[in-house]
């Protein structure tokens, strides 16, 4: 089955802005999970199963901490 993966970059009133790649898209909050937050990880089914992606999300933010380090070391 397919599947695409979204990250959540914000909400705007009762929309999720999802980031696929370099595509945004705007998704009613009532099609995903309870208690999302901007920078969650989602994958997207074709059967319009939405999951959220714990580990994925864990990975992105060490990614972002190490960038943020090497910056600051220069």
């Amino acid at each position: 089955m397919k599947r695409r993966r979204g990250i959540i970059d914000r909400f705007e009133g009762d929309l999720a802005v999802v980031e696929f790649g370099e595509v945004m898209e705007d998704i009613p909050r009532s099609r995903l999970p309870e208690s999302i937050q901007p920078g969650d990880v989602l994958w997207f089914y074709e059967d319009g199963r939405v999951e959220r992606d714990t580990e994925a999300k864990q990975q992105l933010s060490n990614e972002i901490d190490q960038l943020m380090e090497e910056l600051w070391e220069e």
